[in-house]
């Protein structure tokens, strides 16, 4: 067992320092990663000085998503850029595994515009998309870092907790991510209300508020079923902001199956070239 513990240790630190070789061969070609270069890289950089990462305004995501994000940004910022993707890449793939998909819709997946969109801007929808095959727990420490896509998981969490153990399983499950969020404004202000002017911004891609009936049906429909891909899709439905490479939520959720999801990605190519090239 230790054998084998260390072999797959050893697997697993060749394929870190074979990216991180690739990622500096590769980072003079890459364009800037917008999202990267001006909110995540300089917001951890300043966490890890001891300054308040929100004193650059462009930060409006929980404090807490920057912690992965610190070996990233020691390094040069386009070499940290290329090792975002790698890293994108790998979350999506794993998670879409862990959701039942087969390795033809994890493909689709991978080259969907949402994801290709995620990558070339440096954000981090991957990382608050593995909030959804965690335990709420720890989840709910991941889907908050983009709230748009967990908008409707965490009260989905909060009723199967109530399901299964009343209010001692409530508490269990959310005690920990409530203290550490009061703990975050006490450190570093009521940080969430720098997202108030997000709703504004020309490329919000939301489609709310007409997407609110479809939201709350799909909700309402995960808690009958009490399945959490419908609260996955339902999530961007009920955001008034949303990116559009945040929708990749909704094709996470149907994942699973492969007909559904090659459609799917086939439709949003279609709608990237109605949009783009008219």
């Amino acid at each position: 067992m230790i054998n084998v513990k260390f072999q797959s240790a050893i697997r697993l630190l060749l394929v870190v320092v074979v990216a991180v070789v690739l990622s500096f061969i590769a980072a003079p070609y890459l364009p800037v990663a917008i999202d990267w270069s001006t909110a995540f890289r300089p917001a951890t950089l300043a966490l890890l000085s001891g300054r308040n990462p929100y004193e650059n305004s462009l930060m409006i995501h929980a404090p807490w998503g920057m912690i992965p994000l610190i070996p990233l940004a020691l390094l040069p910022e386009s070499v940290g850029r290329v090792m975002l993707i790698f890293c994108g890449l790998t979350s999506y793939a794993y998670i879409a595994h862990k959701l039942g998909a087969k390795l033809i819709t994890i493909v689709f997946l991978l080259i969907s515009p949402p994801v290709l969109h995620v990558l070339l801007n440096g954000n981090l929808d991957w990382l608050a998309a593995l909030g959804f095959i965690l335990p709420p727990q720890i989840g709910l420490f991941f889907i908050s870092i983009k709230p748009q896509m967990g908008i409707a998981v965490a009260p989905f969490w909060l009723i199967q907790a109530w399901r299964m153990g009343g209010w001692k399983q409530v508490l269990k499950t959310f005690f920990p991510f409530t203290a550490v969020l009061l703990l975050s404004f006490l450190l570093f202000g009521l940080w969430p209300l720098g997202s108030v002017k997000t709703t504004d911004y020309w490329w919000n891609a939301s489609l709310w508020p007409m997407s609110i009936p479809v939201g709350l049906a799909l909700f309402i429909t995960s808690i009958r079923r009490q399945k959490i891909e419908y609260a996955m899709a339902a999530s961007p439905c009920l955001s008034p902001y949303v990116l559009f490479h945040s929708w990749v939520g909704v094709i996470l959720a149907i994942v699973s199956s492969a007909p559904e999801t090659i459609a799917a990605v086939i439709g949003l190519w279609i709608l990237v070239a109605i949009r783009f090239f008219p």
